[in-house]
């Protein structure tokens, strides 16, 4: 099972099967699922030699040209493709779809082809992001709110995730979380899909058949919030990496030329061997690197004949390429390297992990009041220390308020503010059934007491996703069918080969890293990974955030959060004129039945247990009615 293979031999039926002179055409989400596995240079090898957009009005006509249309078949496109086909700019129109496509869809394009230009209409199933040979996504940054999918969220995974089963040629047996109700209903959904469209999934049938599992993001919110140290995760933890390209345009003493990269194990042998690296032995590999570049700058100074000449025109495209990789990567290097010495990347790192895997409250508070206090830590990083703190301790006695109030007295933007109630809400105790951190069964305490014994080989890289574990209990046949029960399957089959793990809510590339690693050590098993996103840290908090969509419950939690109350405060507005000003150093409300007050950031609410107005000033000053 290799998601890219998958992905370009698509491809290379769309741009590699038509002779003569083409361009071809795509929409928002198929030129993302394009780029990542295809490269301008192998497309143009094809005799493409334009690339467009279907929503481009202002393409022009080019009637000597064949047009390959490489389009998820959505109403936008649909309406779109007709539209060009009654006034057709090019010779020929051959329609390829990245999944299945209604027949009352092709009524429509069939009553629009007047000058019957359409020579070939066929389903293809490239309808995800292929980003490792055993990673996939959606690029869906948030899917779900409170138990509930958004309609239009849940039918792109639910396409998504048929056509990666298509792709693959797998008619899966079907387990989902069983805690979790848009797992359920996502299980529900892919399986009435498979029985809807047997011919579509009518393939040969194998003897151990492939098992899809469905989790849910909220079952572990501790990995995303972590500083990563292996290279992909790295990049995009810091950085940040959409479609395999790295935006490095803001960052400081970058060149014009080296702005913009592309990050791709398909492409660049380097980053295949060290994507999983950790950042020391990443920085050995690229001296490593660096040394073999600088021997063979000094063989190409002594060309001293002709056969010398035609040795190094031989070897020139691999020498260029040899100088791309090279300054790419000291680049990206050097970059990482700033962030870890400039903004106390190692430090807080170390607290990050100790805080996951169980470290003495006492020492962890003073150890996160201390970078708190330090204004060279990012305020990112502030705000995921005091996540991590809230998670882990939510049970326990703890100084959760004391850490809020010192965010606040920096200054930390609201949505960083808010984002601590939300976390709770989004992934607390409340919402987890796992033992996430090890603390609710006694198996569990033994198995954590026994690695405190044992020791750890690196302090920035103890902490383990869940995802491990899950994998582990998995291929050993002990992952309980209480827990992640089977979806309307008749003969169920313990035995293990070809397994997908889905992830609603995103994965991350740390958990990405835990696949590859099981998939080499486990060579009778085959495992990828799914997800609706890949994470890093600043993302994930976008996702609760998003969680609390009622905005009425978002001002609530953040007044919560600014007055450093564990209470929730409900909101009555009017239906109109209902006015809320939320600034950097004070928030004021105008709401029915409440007098309007602030000082430096004061609010009147009601609290939703007791039912009582409060009233509290969130920097600790007695509020001063004149």
């Amino acid at each position: 099972m290799d998601v890219i293979a998958a992905v370009r031999l698509y491809i290379f039926k769309i741009v590699g099967e038509t002779s003569g002179m083409k361009v071809l055409l795509l929409d928002k989400e198929t030129t993302g699922i394009v780029s990542m596995v295809y490269t301008q240079t192998e497309i143009l090898q094809k005799e493409v030699y334009l690339v467009d957009r279907i929503d481009n009005l202002n393409r022009k006509t080019l009637l000597h040209l064949k047009a390959l249309c490489y389009l998820r078949p959505t109403p936008e496109n649909i309406e779109l493709l007709c539209k060009e086909l009654r006034s057709p700019l090019y010779k020929q129109y051959y329609l390829f779809f990245s999944n299945v496509i209604s027949d009352m869809d092709l009524e429509k394009l069939a009553s629009s082809d007047e000058r019957e230009v359409v020579k070939e209409v066929q389903e293809l199933f490239g309808d995800f992001y292929a980003v490792n040979y055993d990673l996939f996504s959606l690029n869906l940054p948030c899917v779900s709110f409170q138990e509930r999918w958004s309609n239009d969220k849940f039918n792109r995974t639910s396409e998504g995730l048929k056509a990666l089963l298509l792709s693959l040629k797998k008619h899966p047996q079907i387990r989902y979380q069983r805690s979790s109700e848009i797992c359920r209903k996502l299980a529900m959904e892919i399986t009435a899909a498979i029985s809807q469209d047997a011919q579509l999934f009518d393939f040969r049938r194998p003897d151990i058949p492939p098992l899809l599992l469905i989790l849910d993001r909220r079952e572990d919110p501790v990995t995303p919030l972590l500083n990563q140290w292996t290279y992909q995760a790295m990049v995009h933890e810091w950085i940040g990496i959409t479609n395999q390209r790295v935006d490095l345009s803001s960052f400081p003493n970058i060149s014009q030329e080296l702005r913009g990269i592309v990050l791709s194990a398909e492409t660049d042998d380097f980053f295949k061997r060290n994507m999983f690296r950790n950042f020391g032995d990443i920085c050995m590999s690229l001296k490593e690197l660096v040394d073999e570049f600088q021997r063979k700058t000094k063989n190409t100074k002594n060309i001293e004949s002709i056969a010398d000449m035609r040795d190094f025109l031989d070897n020139y495209p691999q020498f260029k390429q040899l100088s791309g990789t090279v300054a790419k990567h000291v680049t990206l290097v050097g970059e990482l390297s700033r962030q870890v010495n400039a903004t106390y990347k190692l430090e807080v790192s170390e607290t990050e992990q100790e805080i996951a895997c169980d470290g003495h409250h006492d020492d962890l508070l003073e150890k996160i009041k201390s970078h708190l206090e330090n204004p060279a830590v990012t305020d990112l990083d502030k705000t995921r220390l005091v996540l991590l703190y809230a998670l882990r301790f939510e049970l326990e006695p703890n100084k959760l308020s004391s850490l809020k109030h010192k965010l606040i007295h920096q200054n930390m933007s609201n949505e960083h503010l808010a984002a601590i109630e939300a976390i709770l809400k989004y992934g607390g105790n409340r919402v987890r059934s796992s033992d996430l951190f090890g603390n609710k069964s006694f198996l569990a305490f033994t198995k954590k007491t026994l690695k405190d014994l044992k020791g750890v080989q690196n302090v920035y890289t103890q902490h383990e996703p869940l995802l491990k574990q899950t994998l582990e209990l998995l291929s050993k046949g002990r992952l309980k069918e209480a827990e992640f029960p089977f979806a309307f399957t008749t003969s169920r089959e313990n035995r293990l080969q070809d397994i997908i793990i889905f992830i609603v809510g995103g994965a991350t590339f740390e958990e990405a890293k835990e696949v590859a690693f099981f998939n080499e050590n486990n060579p009778s098993l085959k495992v990828i990974l799914g997800s609706t996103t890949i994470h890093n840290s600043e993302r994930f908090l976008c996702l609760p955030n998003d969680f609390i969509h009622c905005s009425g419950e978002k001002l609530s939690l953040l007044c919560a959060t600014l007055l450093g109350s564990s209470r929730l405060g409900v909101f009555h507005s009017k239906p109109e004129g209902r006015t809320s000003t939320i600034g950097k150093n004070f928030l004021s409300f105008d709401e029915e039945g409440m007098t309007t007050h602030h000082c430096c950031r004061t609010a009147y609410f009601t609290c939703i247990y007791s039912g009582k107005a409060h009233e509290k000033c969130a920097c600790g000053i007695p509020f001063d009615a004149s």
